[in-house]
Order: structure tokens, then sequence, then C-alpha cells
């Protein structure tokens, strides 16, 4: 049987709910920008930009939770941005 040290049990525990935290952030992260391509497909500019702005909060927010590299966070919200002023000239 091996030895299962006190520390190794509370890492696991620890992991379980970083997991659950980190999920639970880029789920919603996710939901935001679902919300806003859908917004730009059909068309509505007035929504979109509202979406946008959510978008930026909760990436912004995710990246500084750790959750998300800053970079990519950044580089997440420019392919939004570009999406947005194609969808919003044609």
């Amino acid at each position: 049987m091996p030895v299962v040290h006190k520390n190794t049990l509370k890492a696991a525990r620890q992991a379980l709910k970083r997991r659950a935290r980190n999920r639970a952030v880029l789920s919603g992260v996710k939901g935001v920008i679902k919300k806003l391509q859908t917004a730009i497909q059909q068309k509505q500019t007035s929504q979109a930009t509202e979406l946008l702005r959510e978008a930026s909060r909760a990436l912004q927010r995710a990246a500084s939770k750790g959750v998300l590299h800053r970079n990519a966070a950044s580089r997440k919200l420019s392919r939004l941005t570009a999406q947005m002023r194609r969808g919003a000239t044609a």
C-alpha cells in the first residue's frame, strides 16, 4: 500500500476547487462570446456593441485571475473586435 501524505490529499482537494472555479469563469466567458457572435451574425449592432464591452470585461477578468493567459485574452478580444467590424460593414 503506498504512503499518501496529508499534503498530497490537500493539494488534490485544492486542485479540484481551482478546477471548478476556473471552469465556471471560462464557461461564463464562452457564453458571453457566443452571445456576441450571434448578435454579430444577426446584424444587431447596438446589442453587439454592448456585448463586446461585456466580453472585454469578462476576458480581462479571466486573465487577471489567471484562468486565461493575458495574451490569449487579448488575442480573443482582438479577433472579436475584428469580427464586429466586418459584421458592421458587411
